[in-house]
């Protein structure tokens, strides 16, 4: 093939190839959504919550802290376990976990009952996202991986999109405590759907010779079987550019997820009726953001871009669409900071869907759950402390605007420790 430029060969290989791998990731972005909407559920009944059973902002924050703890800690094991056992059982476990977690809300009217629930919610959740990156480190070659991932992960938006618009009907007709058991059902319909679907490429019938050739056609991984330890992942230079990444950038969509609805309340007067359309608006622009960034890094690798340059430029990019997040507080107008807001999740998707990438791009794939469960459990501390803050800030000054400000600079500091760590996107060695 001399002579042919690699992204013409990219494109020939892609469009000789089948489409079942993304049957998978279709299967994980529904899961995504499914996991948003249990996670969201909080942040939307938070002024039904607040006023029903009296909760103030410190018991709230308190409410979301250990949730965001539980997820730390399995994010940790979830990592490994997925690693070990497969994408396969392992989401099945976590969707298991989550649901009856999820479902156990609807029995518990106390701050107390609350937090163990969230807890058990946030170990289940956790799973999520070392299992689906690992599904796609299995079924997609590295020039589609960041489209993977991030149409996957824009299943989150569709989640938050869903939450705000299912929730309030059922909480005004049937009460708070069926909305928790009728959106459990969800995630049961998709374990029946994944069981069913879900195989290695190498041991799927539905997988074409010709896909599977694609999947596989990124050079050989010595590694690709080999049990490496956290202890000598921890050693590893790349495995903090990610950590530290998702240790600046994770706090600020929980910051979102929790207390977005919440702001519209406080802000602008919105109730269980109107903060629908608001909250729907912003996870749209955040869900264009997703795709967009996934789009652009493999756009600009078609394109003669090193991985390395692609995933940065993208991010950068993304820095510069988050700066107005800084002045949302001080829009007079709803939808003029509807629009500041939208357009600090969609940059931060597609940030997030960059960095979701590093693991599968610089590491072997056989740790790369166990890298995303490390990032995952350092961003969930630093959602941990954002949670205290944010609750501290909102008790004594009454105002986002502290809130909004630490948001909008945490992302040009996440791509300046990621350059750092990681200057030239080289292949992690930990040997």
């Amino acid at each position: 093939m001399t002579g042919i430029p690699q992204d013409a060969v990219v494109d020939k290989a892609a469009a000789r190839a089948g489409r079942y791998r993304w049957t998978i990731c279709a299967l994980l972005f529904a899961a995504s959504a499914i996991n948003y909407v249990d996670r969201q559920m909080l942040g939307v009944l938070k002024p039904t919550l607040q006023s029903d059973l009296g909760w103030n902002e410190l018991q709230y924050a308190d409410i979301v802290f250990w949730f965001q703890a539980a997820y730390a800690i399995g994010y940790l094991g979830f990592g490994r376990i997925i690693d070990k056992i497969g994408a396969r059982l392992g989401f099945a476990a976590a969707i298991v976990i989550w649901t009856i977690a999820h479902v156990a809300h609807a029995a518990v009217k106390t701050v107390t009952g609350f937090t163990l629930v969230r807890v058990g919610l946030g170990l289940g959740e956790s799973g999520n996202f070392p299992a689906g990156v690992k599904a796609v480190a299995e079924w997609f070659p590295k020039s589609e991986r960041a489209l993977a991932t991030s149409i996957f992960n824009a299943g989150t938006g569709i989640g938050a999109i869903v939450t705000p618009l299912i929730v309030p009907p059922i909480v005004l007709a049937f009460g708070w405590q069926a909305a928790f058991v009728i959106t459990g059902a969800f995630s049961l319909i998709w374990l029946a759907f994944w069981l069913a679907s879900y195989r290695h490429p190498r041991e799927h019938s539905k997988v074409s010779p010709a896909e599977l050739a694609f999947i596989e056609s990124d050079p050989p991984d010595s590694e690709a079987h080999r049990n490496i330890p956290w202890t000598r992942l921890l050693r590893v230079k790349e495995t903090w550019a990610y950590a530290a990444g998702k240790f600046l950038i994770d706090p600020i969509w929980w910051m979102y997820l929790f207390w977005l609805p919440g702001f519209f309340h406080d802000r602008y007067h919105l109730d269980l009726r109107t903060f629908g359309p608001p909250v729907v608006a912003v996870y749209v622009l955040s869900d264009v953001g997703s795709v967009a960034g996934g789009w652009l890094s493999s756009t600009l690798i078609k394109r003669g871009c090193s991985i390395n340059a692609a995933r940065k430029i993208t991010m950068l990019v993304s820095c510069i669409f988050v700066f107005p997040v800084m002045f949302a507080m001080h829009a007079d107008n709803l939808w003029l900071a509807v629009a500041i807001v939208g357009l600090a999740t969609a940059a931060h998707q597609a940030f997030s869907a960059n960095l979701y990438t590093l693991p599968s791009d610089v590491f072997p794939r056989a740790p790369v759950a166990s890298v995303i469960g490390i990032g995952g459990t350092v961003g969930a501390i630093g959602g941990m402390l954002m949670a205290k803050y944010t609750g501290y800030v909102l008790d004594q000054l009454g105002t986002y605007t502290p809130i909004f400000v630490v948001a909008g600079a945490a992302y040009p500091l996440a791509l300046l420790v990621v350059h750092i760590l990681s200057p030239r996107y080289d292949l992690a060695k930990v040997d």
